[in-house]
């Protein structure tokens, strides 16, 4: 699906929304930004500060004018009522426009709080159109559905008792919920002021809807509030899909552990996302 957002410079709001939708990495969508009054001009300073405070780098963005192709989009996020009306006006299908969260104002000339407004209020609305799941902290009655989801993953499960063990031990887990259900989980355990994810999982039905990134920034926000130095995971050689998500999360290739799965054999790259003091 291919999503189009528009706010009037295309500097500052729907450079933040195209930010942090492409972020998440879902195969299934294809993101960009456009608006109606100009081109080639750089996104604004604080769109870029409070961006990065999330961890997202919106800098080499340039301003674009709406074009045809762009409107072939199949759904057009717009800031403002006004230009939504101005997209009609062009012809475009009333069916395929929203004004994404009813309105985002436009934080054009003023501080960065502003700004963070802005973000958080884009992010949101964000959150709610593209991924209805939560990503909360588990506890202990969900142990089950842990479990369940590491038989459906992997080939080597976890039990239930070894995800208790793990949480009665510095392990924390977050889980996916949709509907009431948990559809994946990360674990995370903290020692001396270092971080190692040990599993992720996400449920087969609900792959390829940005849960394993939601999961994933859940962990780096968990080690930046813990101040870890570094977060650190073992992952399948052959897993290119599982390895290109950890690469866009800042984690780097930093060794090979020989054999370190079974079932089968495999050699498993230890992967490393270190945080700025």
């Amino acid at each position: 699906m291919k999503v189009l957002f528009v706010c009037s410079g295309n500097t500052c709001r729907s450079p933040m929304a195209e930010g942090y939708l492409s972020s998440k990495n879902s195969e299934n969508l294809t993101v960009s930004s456009a608006g109606f009054i100009s081109e080639g001009e750089k996104v604004s300073k604080n769109a870029v500060a409070v961006m990065k405070e999330i961890g997202i780098d919106i800098s080499a963005h340039r301003s674009r004018l709406i074009n045809a192709d762009m409107l072939s989009a199949d759904r057009i996020f717009c800031m403002s009522e006004s230009h939504k009306q101005a997209l009609l006006s062009f012809g475009v299908s009333e069916n395929k426009i929203s004004v994404l969260s009813g309105g985002i104002p436009d934080p054009f000339g003023q501080d960065i709080n502003a700004y963070r407004v802005c973000r958080d209020r884009i992010v949101a609305a964000i959150d709610k159109e593209f991924f209805p799941f939560e990503v909360l902290r588990a506890e202990k009655e969900d142990i089950k559905d842990i479990a369940r989801l590491e038989k459906e993953c992997f080939s080597c499960p976890w039990s239930e008792n070894a995800v208790l063990e793990a949480m009665n031990h510095k392990t924390v887990f977050f889980k996916a919920v949709k509907d009431k259900k948990t559809i994946g989980y990360i674990s995370v355990t903290a020692v001396a002021g270092e971080g190692y994810i040990n599993n992720i999982a996400v449920s087969k039905a609900c792959r390829g809807q940005g849960v394993g990134t939601y999961l994933l920034d859940r962990a780096i926000r968990f080690g930046k509030e813990e101040k870890l130095e570094f977060l650190s995971l073992e992952v399948r050689a052959s897993n290119k899909n599982a390895i290109s998500l950890y690469e866009k999360s800042g984690f780097l290739n930093e060794g090979i552990r020989k054999n370190f799965y079974e079932n089968p054999k495999e050699d498993g790259i230890i992967m490393t996302r270190r945080f700025d003091k």
